[in-house]
């Protein structure tokens, strides 16, 4: 196995999905459950963002290419999505994020957590372009080790989140909400600005 292809993965990996600054903003979205579901969400969150991800690591220049879409376009997708889910947590009518489930269907594990939160845009066009530069053999090896290695740091750090909410008065958590929420905007409004830089 490639230690090289390893490293340079979990590495780059981690820094983009950002395992310490995702969870607080999970913590926030995930207020209304209890702890089991809180810990379930957690893990399939990470398990679906970990397909994505693998996915787009063995054919997402293919299926992108095929689309005709870029990851510039991708970017701005996300980041409107992102938006979407911040202005929910900003005006305080986060039900429909905060709730495993419902009855309008939503699941916080699969949207905004798997995506675009832990498998965003950044995340996805790093695996594409490291399955280009690692394609064969040991390496290729090495980077999908990287990418499980990087995925097993976040749902850890998911897990712990998971406790120290528990120990977290509610007052505190609604209030954690809103100002999580005026981060996620920045950060959604900065995904939407780089795929328009990347596209001009």
């Amino acid at each position: 196995m490639d230690l090289d292809a390893l490293g340079t993965t979990f590495v780059t990996l981690t820094v983009i999905m950002d395992p310490i600054g995702i969870a607080p903003i999970f913590m926030a979205v995930t207020r209304r459950l209890d702890a089991p579901a809180r810990r379930a969400a957690a893990i399939r969150a990470t398990v679906a963002a970990g397909a994505l991800i693998l996915g787009f690591a063995v054919a997402g220049r293919f299926l992108l290419d095929y689309l005709g879409v870029s990851v510039e376009s991708l970017s701005i997708a996300g980041g409107l999505l992102l938006l979407l889910v911040a202005l929910e947590m900003l005006r305080g009518q986060d039900d429909g994020v905060g709730e495993f489930t419902g009855q309008s269907g939503q699941d916080v594990a699969l949207v905004p957590l798997a995506t675009p939160l832990v498998a965003g845009p950044g995340a996805i066009a790093t695996v594409i372009v490291l399955s280009r530069q690692y394609d064969h053999g040991s390496a290729r090896l090495g980077l999908f080790v990287g990418i499980l290695g990087a995925l097993a740091l976040m749902v850890l750090a998911l897990l712990a989140a998971e406790r120290l909410s528990q120990l977290i008065p509610d007052a505190m958590i609604h209030f954690l909400t809103r100002v999580l929420g005026l981060l996620l905007s920045a950060i959604a409004v900065q995904l939407v600005v780089n795929g328009v830089q990347g596209l001009v």
